[in-house]
């Protein structure tokens, strides 16, 4: 594993994601990660402190800069709870849950995210509110989106030997054939999506 690679991958795929969604600052992203896949293994079968830290000494810092709020992704041997700041739990008004992440339940990156976030607090779900997501390895954060999730097609494909997989969402279209919409915050060409 080579933490450079990785740091370099992670702020490639950060910038490609805020390129093609444009979000608004306070905007909630999910990562989801398994650092098992990172290093070229099975997802749970070999969780990696050193990936888990190289991912998030690149993604900490490009959060911050973007004004994003973030929640980790644990795995499912915690129900896959997240962490994120207790500011973002009141903003989103999320319920939190008692558990401590460490590397055999929650995984790796959760827990360095544990560590690191200031105030982290554990909660149970996003309910759908993410407009953002980063899923390294397929981990299958997917749940916490909300609603109409855009898939976002990168050239970048990997982290380390991870599956690279990223989505913004965007508003509903609704109505029918005299609808209108204006200040679309989505190319067009993602309205049959």
């Amino acid at each position: 594993m080579n933490e450079t690679e990785i740091k370099k991958q992670v702020k490639e795929a950060f910038e490609i994601l805020m390129n093609a969604a444009k979000p608004e600052p306070g905007s909630l992203l999910v990562l989801g990660c398994s650092t098992s896949e990172i290093v070229g293994k099975r997802i749970g079968s070999g969780s990696s402190e050193e990936a888990a830290k190289a991912l998030l000494d690149a993604l900490l810092p490009l959060v911050e800069e973007a004004g994003l709020d973030l929640a980790v992704q644990g795995c499912e041997h915690i129900n896959r709870s997240l962490c994120c700041s207790r500011a973002t739990m009141k903003k989103y008004n999320l319920q939190q849950v008692w558990v401590k992440p460490w590397l055999h339940a929650g995984g790796a990156c959760v827990t360095g995210a544990y560590a690191r976030i200031p105030d982290a607090v554990m909660v149970e779900s996003l309910n759908g509110q993410a407009t953002l997501g980063i899923d390294v390895g397929d981990t299958l954060i997917g749940m916490h989106l909300h609603c109409v999730a855009v898939p976002v097609h990168s050239p970048l494909r990997h982290i380390g030997e991870a599956n690279l997989v990223m989505a913004f969402s965007r508003p509903k279209y609704v109505g029918g054939p005299r609808a209108q919409y204006d200040n679309v915050p989505v190319d067009p060409k993602h309205a049959q999506q």
